[in-house]
């Protein structure tokens, strides 16, 4: 039996690990409402969403993807094709631009610093927007970009997405298999971590195969976080994360986001919109159950992935919180997942 307080589950703030709908073709609806997709700022409000990472991605021209060949010598999926620094910053500065758009127009407000989570958390504002890029192609590899972007207001990173680069290699989308997919960071990956660290930019996991994992696990440079990953004990994907690298993730402090998309939530990896919402809690649960509550979070991927129906998009969001205290989660610890843990890893990647 859960245990609930006076405060209902509509009204506990919700901080998102991962959205993409600043790269929706529509995205220059997300102020006012748009027809179809899952986010935008009224639906915010609707569901309670206080805050979130709002992601700048380039996608990979699909008629380049690259195959990949599985142990058994089957080809199953391919992997994204590289793209190169200047498509990658021209995308991502356009991108930032409409987020920065949304701050000047009154309606979001960019985290600059851990003050400005929590006061997103605590007043009846505008909610607070994390800008992050997702996959590093955007900065050069001597690092001089990162400076202005970090200016820009950059405080979050996925060093890869799907696909390799010039600081790692992504894992292509396939299940069942395991993440250890490739090799390991490259130099200039390793340097980016660093100075990432020094300049107060979290560093994402999500996306990057196992020996990039155990990489910046090594380098120890802040709490290991996957903004928008899922259970690989429970679904067999190469996008989610192995019992090992969840306990990595406890011993350093850091989080996992339980990402709502489908075929990363069953085990059968069907993108069925038709999937039990209670799924996404059953990942948190088997994260919170090996590594405790204080490591688990939400990692929707709003815009970028197929999702539950029963969701439907970020205004059902309360509906996800109703099932999480259906599933024994108290409210405390709801209120840990849905806000308190994004809070405390961005606190110790930060500077101010």
């Amino acid at each position: 039996m859960s245990t609930r307080s006076v405060r209902s589950a509509a009204v506990i703030p919700v901080f998102d690990g991962h959205n993409d709908a600043l790269t929706r073709d529509d995205h220059a609806q997300i102020a006012g409402g748009r027809k179809g997709g899952h986010l935008d700022i009224p639906r915010m409000r609707e569901g309670g969403m206080r805050g979130g990472i709002f992601a700048l991605f380039t996608p990979s021209d699909p008629d380049s993807d690259e195959p990949v060949e599985r142990d058994d010598g089957i080809f199953e999926m391919a992997l994204a094709a590289p793209v190169g620094q200047p498509e990658a910053a021209a995308y991502a500065s356009n991108a930032a631009g409409r987020l920065l758009k949304l701050e000047r127009d009154g309606e979001l407000r960019i985290a600059r610093s851990a003050k400005d989570i929590d006061a997103a958390h605590d007043d009846d504002g505008p909610p607070v927007a994390v800008m992050h890029i997702e996959g590093a192609e955007a900065i050069d590899t001597d690092l001089d970009a990162l400076d202005l972007w970090y200016a820009a207001g950059l405080r979050s990173l996925g060093l890869v997405w799907s696909r390799s680069n010039d600081f790692g290699h992504g894992v292509p989308f396939m299940s069942p298999a395991s993440p250890d997919t490739g090799p390991g960071l490259t130099k200039a990956g390793k340097q980016l971590v660093r100075r990432c660290a020094e300049r107060g930019v979290l560093v994402d996991l999500s996306h990057l195969n196992e020996k990039g994992f155990w990489d910046v696990a090594k380098l120890d440079e802040g709490p290991l976080v996957a903004t928008h990953s899922g259970i690989h004990a429970l679904c067999q994907s190469t996008r989610n994360l192995t019992d090992r690298q969840l306990d990595a993730i406890k011993a350093s402090g850091g989080v996992v986001g339980i990402v709502f998309a489908c075929p990363f939530l069953r085990a059968d990896f069907a993108n069925d919109p038709d999937t039990p919402l209670e799924l996404i809690v059953e990942h948190a649960r088997y994260a919170a159950d090996r590594i405790g509550v204080d490591h688990v979070a939400l990692g929707s991927d709003f815009d970028g992935a197929t999702i539950p129906n029963a969701l439907a998009d970020v205004a059902g969001l309360p509906k996800l919180l109703d099932a999480f205290a259906d599933g024994g989660f108290t409210t405390e610890e709801i209120e840990a997942i849905a806000w308190h843990n994004w809070r405390r890893v961005f606190g110790s990647w930060w500077r101010g």
